[in-house]
């Protein structure tokens, strides 16, 4: 989902260019230079069904490892991803659960992102994958809940928690090196 605001304050902030597909390597490393964290929450926009398999493996694999080799060479220290629950759903034996089966239809995007999370886990940086529910474009109406890896396969949360939980991310010692998978308390018990 792409959201339209009417404006953003932008005055603090030195806003650049960067496209993790059509960027060269060198291109986005410059981009990155002076940066001391890069929040990493990109996607690909399902659109043409015959080339979504192309578009994600472009976008959440290979742009998105391409996109953490460039903060490395650029000396970005530390590094939040946002991802999704159930991205390692094989991993953990959930390739058949409800949620698995319907995000990986679209472009087998689940399996294009366990690539680029495995590529960040081995770089050496410091970093921290977020990895949300199904996304709410309104504002939150449940409680945070924050769980350990591969432990939930259902839910869903509002943007601006996940936009919350990458800003606390950056700096909190004890997200350092983990994986995070959030959703907002809905008042029913997770299904595992």
């Amino acid at each position: 989902m792409i959201q339209k605001v009417g404006s953003v304050d932008t005055a603090s902030v030195d806003l650049k260019h960067l496209d993790v597909v059509m960027d060269s390597m060198q291109e986005l490393t410059e981009t990155l230079k002076g940066a001391d964290a890069l929040v990493i929450a990109v996607g690909f926009v399902p659109s043409n069904p015959l080339k979504m398999n192309e578009e994600a493996h472009k976008v959440d694999n290979v742009g998105t490892v391409k996109l953490i080799d460039a903060a490395k060479a650029a000396g970005v220290k530390k590094v939040v991803m946002v991802s999704s629950i159930l991205t390692n759903g094989r991993g953990w034996g959930q390739e058949k659960s409800p949620g698995f089966v319907v995000t990986n239809a679209f472009g087998n995007v689940l399996d294009e992102k366990i690539v680029a999370e495995n590529h960040l886990r081995a770089s050496g940086m410091d970093y921290t994958i977020v990895r949300p529910g199904g996304l709410k474009a309104k504002p939150p109406t449940g409680p945070l809940v924050v769980s350990g890896e591969d432990t939930l396969n259902s839910g869903e949360i509002s943007r601006d928690l996940v936009a919350d939980v990458c800003v606390a991310s950056l700096s909190d010692a004890k997200a350092s090196n983990k994986v995070l998978e959030i959703i907002e308390d809905d008042g029913k018990p997770p299904e595992v």
